[in-house]
């Protein structure tokens, strides 16, 4: 029994549909793991744009190195830090919210390079247009050249998405008790593992394909062109 459900070992189909509502459980803390995390790391991600372009080399050569680091090094080691070093300090967090940030802050530096490519293949003319305007360069900024570059990268930021996503397993290394973790143990105790990690494949398959889809639609809809100047 897990979760008060209890279930039939000797038959697939049965085994199947009693342990389904588990899963359906364990796949709820993998959504809001892949949501929390690639919030993260979308903001976090910009951020370490910014300041990697800052014009002061005191500002923008920690930061790459900040950003070299946290892609260089598994994500594992990085959770790891984040659940067993932090409490030495008095930082303690929940299970969940370390498994969440350590995606975050590990595809924040991904994403920083996607923030980059975009903000680059916004055309220069935008910005001498913009400073022939007398625009300040924050608004610059934020109304003229992300707009424009945000469309640019939707796709690479979705395929990060899925990434993400298919990451959070990690977490189960801090008993998070997402897809996997749960399909696992369900299979200790039945001593059937196929059905389970079957069904979480296609969980998981179902999973990123709809979330493919929908960033193949927000990638359609939104504009690709300049923006005018207000």
């Amino acid at each position: 029994m897990l979760f008060g459900i209890e279930w039939d070992a000797t038959n697939s189909w049965t085994l199947a549909v009693s342990i389904f509502p588990i899963l359906l459980h364990g796949l709820w803390v993998t959504l809001q793991a892949t949501v929390l995390g690639f919030f993260i790391a979308v903001v976090l991600g910009l951020v370490l744009a910014v300041l990697k372009a800052a014009p002061t080399r005191l500002v923008s050569w920690p930061t790459r190195l900040i950003s070299e680091f946290l892609r260089d090094t598994p994500l594992l080691i990085q959770l790891f830090f984040l659940y067993y070093v932090l409490p030495e300090f008095g930082i303690v967090l929940p299970a969940f919210l370390t498994g969440a940030i350590a995606l975050g802050v590990q595809y924040s530096a991904y994403l920083s390079e996607v923030y980059r490519a975009g903000i680059e293949a916004v055309p220069i003319g935008q910005h001498e247009a913009a400073r022939a305007l007398n625009f300040a360069p924050t608004r610059t900024f934020t109304h003229i050249i992300l707009p424009q570059a945000i469309p640019r990268i939707v796709p690479a930021m979705g395929n990060y998405l899925v990434s993400i996503s298919k990451d959070v397993p990690v977490l189960s290394v801090v008993t998070v008790l997402e897809l996997l973790n749960v399909a696992t143990i369900i299979g200790d105790r039945t001593f059937n593992y196929l059905v389970p990690l079957s069904m979480v494949g296609g969980l998981y398959l179902i999973m990123t394909l709809l979330a493919a889809q929908g960033v193949k639609r927000l990638d359609m809809a939104l504009p690709k062109t300049g923006i005018p100047l207000k």
